[in-house]
């Protein structure tokens, strides 16, 4: 039996824009190789920062490329979270999660569905589209109020790889929009929208505490993966990144119908969420602990994971973005036979 994946947030290899990408390094290569295939400065590829500080309307010394959004992260809470307590959502993504634990964090989680009442700590972080793990989107009036809470002190960072992964509707104003950047550090990537083994996620932070993750970044790893770093920016330059995104999209909305439509088909009984974007939905079994499930051949990621403390015991993360329509469809059958068997002997017990 051939082993399904519903576990992690991996494009399928068709999403991956393989020519362009060649294509884009070896120019990167052959008009500027001195450059890109030496050492640079911690803050990244200065044209790319440039591109992405143009973007979002700040100065290029604000932008600071990470070789991956998480390693990002781990700068940002090594330098601040031992100023107070970790602001979370509940659930949340569980790598941050992991990396607070390691370094030993006070960590505050906030259920999604509750306004919070926390106005202080070290700060706060939320990935208010297409959430990780419930695939969720934080309403426009929960957005005004981070941006309230950031405007009165509290920092906010807002953590959005999947806000261009769109298949439907209109997106929100992002936190970092509404408080005019404004003590909000905005994280991305372009993992999920060009390719993820490239290894560019960006930050735009305020300008001291930029300077601080530029510093921290030079000491972890001397210089930048230029290279990758280049090719991104020669894949933006060239006006790829639509075409791109629009393919994706395509193929990503397909896998969550083809995923919805099982659930509909082989687990009625569960609930779950719709997104309109991203990589991810969120499953609640009926009556029974994602423990005692274990669907012959299917990986996921249990609900409890998602949670500091207690949380998620009859929930769990399922991916779209990899496997394909009809395996997705197998991968969900499987699974609900295993809740079924599940639940049959929570009733015998």
């Amino acid at each position: 039996m051939e082993p399904i994946s519903l576990a992690r947030g991996v494009p399928a290899p068709e999403c991956l824009p393989l020519a362009d990408l060649a294509d884009c390094a070896r120019a990167a290569i052959l008009s500027d190789g001195e450059t890109v295939l030496s050492y640079g400065p911690g803050g990244g590829y200065p044209l790319l920062r440039e591109w992405i500080a143009e973007c979002h309307g700040v100065d290029p010394a604000r932008v600071v490329l990470t070789n991956g959004s998480l390693q990002g992260f781990q700068f940002v809470a090594e330098l601040l979270a031992p100023n107070g307590p970790v602001l979370v959502e509940a659930p949340t993504y569980d790598r941050p999660l992991k990396i607070l634990a390691s370094l030993g964090a006070e960590v505050i989680p906030m259920p999604l569905d509750e306004e919070g009442t926390m106005s202080s700590g070290a700060f706060l972080y939320t990935i208010p589209t297409f959430q990780n793990p419930t695939g969720r989107t934080l309403p426009v009036d929960r957005r005004k109020r981070l941006a309230k809470l950031a405007k009165g002190g509290l920092l906010v960072l807002e953590d959005d790889p999947y806000g261009l992964v769109r298949f439907e509707g209109k997106a929100p104003p992002s936190v970092f929009e509404l408080a005019r950047g404004e003590n909000v550090v905005y994280s991305s990537s372009f993992s999920k929208t060009v390719a993820p083994g490239l290894r560019v996620g960006y930050f735009v932070l305020p300008e001291l505490l930029a300077q601080k993750v530029e510093s921290a970044a030079a000491s972890a790893y001397i210089t930048p993966a230029l290279l990758s770093q280049a090719t991104v920016y020669g894949f933006l330059r060239r006006c790829k990144l639509a075409s791109s995104l629009e393919r994706v999209c395509g193929l990503l909305r397909q896998r969550r119908d083809a995923m919805i439509s099982a659930l509909e088909r082989y687990l009625p009984e569960a609930t779950w969420t719709v997104p309109e974007g991203g990589y991810f939905l969120w499953l609640e079994l009926p009556g029974v602990r994602t423990a005692d499930v274990r669907p012959e051949g299917v990986t996921f990621v249990p609900g409890t994971d998602f949670f500091v403390g207690p949380g998620g015991e009859n929930a769990l993360r399922l991916a779209f973005s990899y496997e394909s329509p009809a395996v997705i469809e197998e991968g969900v059958r499987r699974l609900a036979s295993a809740v079924r068997a599940a639940m049959l002997l929570s009733r015998a017990a």
